[in-house]
């Protein structure tokens, strides 16, 4: 049968559009969102063609890049109580600086490795650009699992750093132009989470290695493990098509019709679907910096970086890096705080979840400021609870309930909803370059967090988590006033919107 919500909405754009005629605005801001907002497809639900089948198997190969990007940046909370030990002992004997400038280079990595890989997706190809992603990250893997001493580790971190920052870049992108509109919101945060899966198994593999491998160069094994899913990204991207509006954008049209006629069941539809990625496909010379000279695509990047910062300014990686750190801080041993460490991953997981369902129900915008607000809540809690809780057993599971409620609302809210506007918000002529700008920002921001917060927190102690709620409430005013919504619309016709908004 097929679904009432369907059929109204059917009835309900006809009548718009008889009504609208000659009014395409109007028209199009009315009916928009219940035209291609997340509403069930004209065939049986618990049917999917063997087109969307196709479409889930590459949405399945790609996120093995962003599940590889969730492992590498979990694994190193695991490892890290090991590398400070002495080299003696079987560490690199860390300090608080080198256990940040450790764990910082991934991230400086990521922020150059985003930026390089948009422009590189945008000239040769999503598709290239994860091949060798892929090569990237199980060199990067292997190398930090082998690295003997600290600059070969902060190298090899940088190196893997550049396949993280790629796939953070790329494969929002890839999906989102491979995903039809009404599922574009659930197939693309399937990259979230993939990133939590990969933290999750991150977590569980430092904690079972650290348990069951009674040896000090433990953290080697679970940096290596790390060179799995690289691989399987690397074979998978040989059977996966290109992306067929970048095929679109360089005059390829045959291929991006045959691209479609395989990830999409309605030849009609198809064919509008074609027009569309030509119509906004610009004549002369290839999109580039200049482009950013254009009022609008710079003020989108503004609120992109601008997102960026509010990601990582919740101070999310100061758990998601930290947390046995500052659990061993209330009292933990280390094999316990590792174990308690993996509740972050499985949180992360179920809120992640939880915000695939919402995001196709309620606005981004409404979901940012929900998310924001149980974020400062969650800060303010673990700040008072490090604060006034004397040492002990109770002190540790406070701690660790708030930083599991902050991850609810980060993870669930924030996190979703950032990489899918990531996708949703920039022009298709320069989505590459400026998504990869925007997120080589997001991850120089991501590197300040992660280099000072051990000193912050040895520092300050508690006051560093009031310090970042404070932050956040900034972050929520700009959310408030700045951020546009993207909820609703075809990328082609978001795209529209936000340039005569913009403008």
């Amino acid at each position: 049968m097929l679904s009432w919500r369907y059929i109204i909405s059917q009835g309900a754009n006809q009548t718009l559009e008889r009504a609208t005629e000659g009014h395409s605005d109007t028209r199009m801001k009315i009916s928009d969102t219940a035209k291609e907002a997340e509403i069930s497809p004209p065939f049986p639900s618990k049917t999917k063609s063997d087109e969307y089948r196709f479409v889930l198997l590459i949405t399945a190969v790609a996120t093995m890049g962003s599940l590889a990007f969730g492992y590498d940046t979990g694994v190193i909370a695991g490892a890290l109580p090991f590398m400070t030990l002495t080299p003696a002992e079987g560490g690199l004997g860390l300090n608080p600086v080198t256990e940040g400038l450790v764990t910082s280079a991934l991230i400086f990595g990521a922020a150059v490795g985003s930026l390089i890989s948009g422009q590189l997706s945008d000239r040769y190809g999503r598709r290239s650009a994860l091949l060798v992603l892929a090569f990237i990250f199980f060199f990067g893997a292997l190398g930090t699992a082998w690295a003997p001493n600290i600059p070969v580790m902060v190298v090899m971190r940088f190196v893997l750093g550049l396949g993280v920052g790629g796939a953070s870049a790329v494969v929002p992108v890839f999906i989102a132009e491979m995903a039809p509109a009404n599922r574009r919101a659930r197939l693309v945060t399937r990259t979230e989470m993939m990133i939590v899966t990969g933290q999750l198994l991150a977590y569980v593999a430092s904690a079972t290695l650290a348990i069951t491998i009674n040896n000090p160069e433990v953290w080697r094994i679970m940096l290596a493990v790390a060179a799995v899913p690289a691989a399987l990204l690397w074979i998978g991207m040989l059977v996966v098509p290109e992306s067929p509006r970048w095929l679109a954008l360089h005059n390829r049209e045959d291929e991006a019709r045959k691209i479609l006629s395989r990830i999409r069941q309605d030849e009609e539809a198809r064919e509008r679907e074609l027009a569309a990625m030509v119509e906004v496909t610009p004549d002369g010379e290839p999109a580039g910096w200049s482009h950013l000279k254009e009022p609008w695509i710079r003020n989108l990047l503004l609120i992109g970086i601008g997102l960026g910062f509010v990601i990582q300014f919740t101070g999310v990686n100061a758990f998601m890096y930290f947390t046995p750190i500052i659990l061993q801080s209330t009292g933990l041993g280390t094999e316990a705080a590792l174990t308690a460490t993996i509740a972050n991953g499985v949180v992360s997981v179920v809120a992640t979840a939880m915000g695939i369902w919402l995001i196709t129900r309620h606005p981004r915008r409404l979901m940012l400021m929900v998310g924001l607000t149980g974020v400062i809540a969650a800060q303010l809690a673990i700040g008072l609870v490090l604060e006034l809780m004397p040492v002990g057993p109770a002190r540790s599971y406070l701690a660790l309930l708030s930083i599991l409620v902050f991850l609810f609302f980060h993870q669930g809210m924030i996190a979703t909803v950032y990489w899918l506007m990531m996708s949703e918000l920039f022009p298709q002529r320069v989505r590459g370059l400026v998504a990869g700008l925007s997120v080589a920002v997001q991850w120089l921001f991501n590197a300040s967090v992660a280099f000072f917060f051990p000193v912050m927190l040895h520092l300050f102690g508690p006051g560093t988590f009031f310090l970042f709620a404070g932050i956040n409430v900034l972050s929520l005013i700009f959310v408030i006033r700045i951020v546009p919504e993207t909820r609703g619309r075809s990328l082609e016709k978001l795209e529209q919107h936000l340039e005569e908004r913009l403008s």
